[in-house]
């Protein structure tokens, strides 16, 4: 299942600069992967997005970044050294090339999938990938369960908890966040999660 047909207002204003900058990726030949809220938007999930964030190798963001800026964007190079940004007027799209959790590889673009979004055909990154670089980006002083959890009540189904689990067991933020889905009903508990694995007979 590829995005909703309806937009939220939220959603609806990134539109214009979500097109234009895979239009511009694309045309550079430049791997990526639609990341972030919108990502999980793009899978179907709720619209809770305020920017855009494209997924890009570190070797690629400068090459990005001007393809942007040569779209008529205007660039930011912030301190921190795993994104560069540019503003198409007052929406930021977010180039990252080192997400929380774990850098841009050939295989995490690999992973994403080509869905329609907003009559385009875009590279969205995997869930499970967009839930680890969300719940490993927590910390003592960014601690809000309320994104994922929005995106966990609209997309439990469609993702592989267990592997989510597995790749953020090393987070004391993170390992919280199962117990709160456990407590809700979204997941299985631990209990049944156990019963659910098959059994080895021992002769």
């Amino acid at each position: 299942m590829g995005a909703p047909n309806g937009y939220s207002g939220i959603v609806e204003s990134l539109i214009p600069t979500l097109k234009k900058t895979v239009a511009a990726l694309e045309e550079r030949r430049i791997p990526y992967v639609l990341g972030g809220s919108i990502a999980c938007w793009a899978h179907g999930g709720s619209a809770i997005a305020a920017d855009l964030d494209f997924m890009i190798k570190p070797e690629d963001a400068d090459r990005a970044l001007v393809a942007l800026v040569d779209s008529g964007m205007r660039e930011e190079r912030p301190p921190e050294q795993w994104l560069v940004k540019a503003w198409d007027g007052p929406v930021l799209v977010d180039l990252i090339y080192e997400p929380a959790g774990f850098p841009v590889t050939d295989d995490v673009i690999a992973r994403g999938r080509r869905l329609s979004v907003a009559a385009m055909r875009v590279w969205v990154m995997a869930l499970e990938d967009v839930m680890t670089t969300k719940l490993m980006s927590l910390g003592e002083h960014s601690l809000d369960y309320e994104d994922p959890l929005q995106i966990a009540r609209s997309l439990r189904e469609r993702i592989d908890w267990a592997e989510v689990r597995s790749r953020t067991e090393g987070s004391p933020y993170a390992n919280p966040f199962f117990t709160l889905l456990e407590a809700l009903e979204l997941t299985p508990r631990v209990e049944e999660r156990e019963l659910a694995k098959p059994r080895i007979r021992v002769a």
